[in-house]
Parts: structure tokens; C-alpha cells; sequence
């Protein structure tokens, strides 16, 4: 493996500023946050995307995001947080991070960060049958 930045952080060889620190997890803030508060949960184990994640690290790891979602709003007074990961394809550290990002109503985030689409007659049938086909 090359090195990581994130298994650095977890390490104690590279500087964050830690807001929730667990056996499994570890969650700081982002140095490029959306909003200040902004926080990436990382496993300590080395895990690459959600689908690599341990079975047995699942659970505790949507109970520290869940976590940091309700520290963001009593802490930082956010009316709400959003809550986002990507799978390889626009994963900055190839470390499963969760983001875990205050909101506020007005803060200026629009919807989502890519752009929308709608499916043509019968293709949302489609692709749902071809989810249902592939999770058999």
C-alpha cells in the first residue's frame, strides 16, 4: 500500500485536530472543510471503500457518524448536517472517510454537487430490476 495520509492521522505521524476518537474510528476535522466544523470519520483500520468495510465494524461506524451528525448541531449550532462519502470515483484518500458537514438553512449549499437527471418511460423499471437482479 502507498502511503496514507489518513492511516498517518491514525497513526499519530501526521497532525489533526480530532473531534471523536473511539477503539475503531476516529473522526477530525477536514483541512479543506465545506463549512468549518466539517469532519471526515475514518476506520483505523486501513479500508479503502464502504463495500471493503468489516461487517463487524458497520454498526459502529453509522453509530459515530450518527454521533457527530447530532455534535454538529448542539456544538456548533447547525440546524441539520449532511452526511456523504464517495466509493473511488472522487475519493481524494483512498481511506473510507465519511464527511459529516453542518448545515444551516441559507448557508448557501445547493442541493447536490453533480448534476441531475431524469429516467425516460420504463427505464427507472429497469434499472430497479437490474438492482434487484445484482442483490439476489
Amino acid at each position: 500500500m502507498a502511503v496514507c495520509v489518513f492511516c498517518d492521522i491514525v497513526a499519530g505521524r501526521a497532525e489533526a485536530h480530532v473531534a471523536l476518537d473511539r477503539d475503531d474510528f476516529l473522526g477530525f476535522l477536514d483541512t479543506r472543510p465545506v463549512f468549518k466544523g466539517h469532519v471526515l470519520l475514518v476506520p483505523r483500520e486501513h479500508v479503502e471503500t464502504l463495500p471493503d468495510l468489516p461487517a463487524g465494524l458497520r454498526d459502529g461506524f453509522l453509530e459515530a457518524a450518527q454521533d457527530l451528525a447530532v455534535a454538529v448541531k448542539d456544538a456548533l449550532g447547525a440546524q441539520g448536517s449532511f452526511v456523504a462519502m464517495n466509493n473511488t470515483v472522487s475519493q481524494s484518500v483512498p481511506h473510507l472517510h465519511l464527511h459529516v458537514v453542518p448545515r444551516t438553512k441559507g448557508d448557501g449549499l445547493r442541493g447536490f454537487f453533480w448534476p441531475r437527471t431524469t429516467y425516460d418511460d420504463g427505464e427507472a423499471a429497469s434499472y430497479a430490476e437490474r438492482l434487484r437482479a445484482a442483490l439476489a
